[in-house]
């Protein structure tokens, strides 16, 4: 089940359009996973409906908005769309169906450092960076912190860290307040959104601290 989620701050921003690209995939692609989130964004946006067609009631005259409402609906074209296809990821000798934001984006090649696996979405967001993390059965991330703010949304698999465990559609949000061992027994696929380098607090991962922002 489901235990973390998007604040009501960013499920409102998101219902108006007015967060960044990379947030913006990060929230869509959790509520694609949890019915609550879509359920809470589903009502926000009809209220936004309803806000904007009472605005325009008001600052249009009725008879002008009458007739521009007809000319909206007075087209008998059909529109048919195409059914979607999932598209899928392999790794790690499995198989998961991304969700739609993701999916739909271009990204780089996996790099691999021991257990990490990276890819960066192709997507200019200032100073936002987007990606998907596989880490390996058994492998974890050294201890860090967030010289800025790090969202992670679990796709596919486990991992666990000092808060507690967490399954697919979970949406972490850690800063400079948290510190973090993340860890998995079984391998996992994660969706990631960043701002700034970590920082490495512990034994010999510290020696990763003066390329942080290289690699971040």
């Amino acid at each position: 089940m489901i235990k973390y989620h998007p604040t009501e701050e960013l499920l409102t921003q998101f219902s108006q359009g007015a967060l960044p690209a990379t947030l913006s995939i990060a929230v869509s692609a959790h509520i694609e996973l949890c019915d609550c989130c879509r359920s809470k964004v589903e009502s926000l946006e009809s209220a936004n409906a309803d806000t904007l067609f009472t605005t325009l009631e008001d600052d249009i005259e009725q008879d002008d908005f009458s007739s521009l409402f007809a000319q909206i609906t007075s087209s008998d074209d059909i529109d048919i769309p195409k059914a979607y296809v999932p598209k899928t990821l392999e790794y790690q000798n499995r198989t998961v169906a991304l969700p739609r934001a993701i999916a739909n984006m271009k990204r780089g090649n996996f790099v691999q450092l021991g257990k990490l696996s990276r890819s960066r979405l192709q997507l200019d967001d200032g100073e936002l960076r987007a990606s998907l993390l596989q880490i390996g059965a058994g492998g974890e991330i050294p201890h860090h912190t967030h010289t800025g703010f790090e969202l992670t949304l679990l796709l596919d698999g486990e991992f666990s860290d000092e808060r507690g465990s967490y399954v697919p559609g979970d949406f972490i949000w850690l800063d400079g307040r948290h510190h973090h061992s993340p860890a998995t027994q079984s391998g996992c696929l994660c969706f990631t959104v960043v701002n700034s380098a970590l920082h490495f607090n512990k034994g010999l991962s510290k020696l990763l601290n003066p390329i942080g922002n290289l690699i971040y």
